[in-house]
């Protein structure tokens, strides 16, 4: 049997190799973005979880294998800081996605006059200066002067909660503070809900479905990549929550050490005790948990994801 001739490399055309050209020259920036500001110090901080570093460093820099690691199984402030945040973020996580979502549909509904009105309204707090936002939604909450307190009492509650410093209330006050900004997902379950042809509905209408039978057979399945887009964004930005307690509590964790969340005690770690290699491997562990538990999200996905392309 004769001998198949083995293929040519293809040769790029002058026009082909001056696109090429281009197209890096184009991409140089974002290259060299991610490898000074992303990569090399994400290899950094891999490299500092074996070290001793420290910014008051006093002994000389050396290997220390996987005692970093060691110190972190057996410290119980970052469980615990740890567990706080997953707890918050159980919580965190169906507000973020579900009541951006039905404040869309308000908005997107036929009936509804001033529509435009209304999202400009609702849009504007995620424009506010995040920091302002909070000290706003702190005097709000003051048991003393905050309108929610004075709201309750007015309806005959004699004793209402100490919002910001109650342990048992402090995790609601916090999703009070977290609806505050959630505009953008508003604006991106908006277009996601503009994205749906009308003919669907039409047809659903004339099978007889009504509002409720459209909202689960239509709306809620050419949704559910928008919702994927919610859900893993939200978990990469609750993982991190840090601003709202440090503006709060000073990052002291207070009430009863129920504020300390994860990126706090990274924080303190870093600038506080100035421990490098310890933060460093703190913040590996929280890079590790949102890749874990974004991988799981994913791999669920296929089972409840709709994608029309695909079917």
């Amino acid at each position: 049997m004769p001998a198949l001739p083995v293929p040519r490399p293809r040769r790029m055309s002058p026009l082909a190799r001056r696109e090429a050209r281009w197209g890096l020259l184009f991409l140089s920036p974002w290259v060299v973005g991610f490898l000074a500001f992303i990569a090399v110090p994400m290899i950094a901080t891999l490299v500092f979880t074996f070290t001793n570093l420290k910014l008051t460093q006093t002994d000389p820099l050396r290997f220390v294998g996987l005692d970093n690691y060691a110190k972190l199984i057996s410290d119980p402030q970052t469980w615990d800081s740890l567990r706080i945040t997953l707890t918050f973020a159980a919580l965190q996580l169906p507000i973020a996605v579900l009541v951006p979502f039905a404040v869309a549909l308000m908005l997107n509904s036929r009936s509804l006059r001033g529509s435009d009105l209304f999202r400009v309204l609702w849009f504007l707090p995620y424009v506010v200066p995040f920091v302002a936002g909070v000290l706003i939604w702190q005097s709000m909450l003051n048991p003393d002067s905050g309108w929610l307190d004075q709201l309750l009492e007015a309806v005959g509650v004699t004793n209402p909660p100490n919002w910001l410093n109650d342990p048992g209330f402090i995790f609601p006050g916090l999703l009070f503070i977290g609806i505050w900004g959630i505009g953008g997902g508003i604006i991106v379950n908006l277009a996601g809900l503009k994205g749906i042809p009308s003919e669907l509905y039409d047809a659903a209408a004339i099978d007889g479905a009504g509002w409720l039978g459209s909202l689960r057979h239509v709306t809620i399945p050419l949704m559910s990549p928008v919702f994927l887009y919610v859900i893993v964004l939200g978990i990469v930005d609750v993982l991190q929550y840090f601003l709202v307690p440090l503006v709060l509590n000073n990052g002291t964790g207070e009430p009863g050490g129920q504020t300390l969340f994860y990126n706090l005690q990274i924080y303190k770690t870093f600038f506080t005790y100035q421990d490098m290699s310890y933060g460093a491997t703190l913040a590996w562990l929280l890079f590790a948990v949102t890749l874990v538990i974004s991988l799981v999200v994913f791999r669920a996905s296929r089972r409840w994801v709709y994608y029309a392309a695909e079917r």
